[in-house]
């Protein structure tokens, strides 16, 4: 049997002995599940998905990931573009609106209206085009099946078992060939701190939802005690809140990056 090295940090690897975790079998699920994720994603033909079935082929993708592929369809349909591009993928995630994608852009001080102009800027200059990663039917370009090929790899590398949109976007940034990456990246929305920024807004969001849920069973007891007829607002996740907890999250890292920074003499006031 051909055997693949594996290499993991020092903290990791001491923790993964101390547990006793058997480290082929685990290795072996994961790879099979993302040789699964990636070969549906390599053969996929958009156009002739059901992209509203959540057991079909792109069952690991989360429904607004999915919506935002179907907008990607219909808007590289309507330009008549040969190929699904990073551009419509980008594209799709603006369009939808309410995808956490867009709070871990706002968290890193890049609007989404802001991040609509500079894709119509690049669209608009002609160097946008994509060509298709295969022959037949309505394909990703290559570097948007790339780009959802990374996601795939961000997800299983985060610990998840599904593809939502903040996957997908970490995925643009870090597909250096297509449109979306180029004008994400051109606005500051660097790998490594929007990656922290998805770990932050995802680690945020359990802790609003938890908070949600004493809130409102401490709510609903007192409205028990007090017999109380009118009913109690629902106290509704505060997208605000993550937001926030996002910024806070990363305000460290910010500050080391300007910090080192200036000691190479690359920040603006420099020299």
């Amino acid at each position: 049997m051909p055997k693949i090295n594996v290499y993991l940090p020092d903290e990791l690897a001491e923790a993964v002995k101390e547990a006793g975790v058997p480290v082929s079998a685990v290795c072996q699920r994961a790879l099979e599940q993302a040789v699964r994720r990636l070969t549906a994603i390599r053969e996929t033909v958009v156009g002739d998905l059901d992209l509203d079935d959540p057991s079909g082929r792109l069952a690991h993708f989360t429904a607004r990931t999915r919506q935002v592929l179907k907008l990607a369809l219909s808007e590289a349909e309507a330009a008549g573009a040969p190929a699904i591009g990073t551009e419509f993928l980008l594209g799709g995630m603006l369009r939808e609106g309410t995808n956490l994608a867009l709070h871990v852009l706002r968290a890193l001080e890049i609007e989404p209206a802001q991040v609509e102009r500079a894709l119509a800027a690049q669209l608009a200059s002609g160097s946008a085009a994509e060509a298709p990663a295969g022959e037949g039917g309505r394909r990703l370009s290559g570097p948007a099946a790339a780009a959802l090929e990374l996601a795939v790899t961000e997800a299983t590398s985060l610990g998840h078992n599904y593809i939502g949109c903040e996957h997908l976007l970490l995925g643009l940034i870090a597909e250096p060939d297509g449109t979306a990456g180029q004008v994400l990246r051109g606005l500051g929305a660097d790998l490594r701190l929007t990656r922290r920024g998805v770990t932050a807004a995802l680690a945020g969001y359990v802790h609003l939802r938890a908070q949600t849920a004493v809130a409102q069973s401490a709510a609903a007891q007192s409205a028990v005690a007090q017999s109380e007829a009118a009913p109690q607002p629902a106290a509704g996740l505060s997208l605000a809140a993550v937001t926030e907890a996002v910024r806070r999250e990363l305000r460290p890292l910010v500050a080391r990056i300007e910090r080192l920074e200036a000691g190479a003499g690359l920040s603006p006031d420099a020299g």
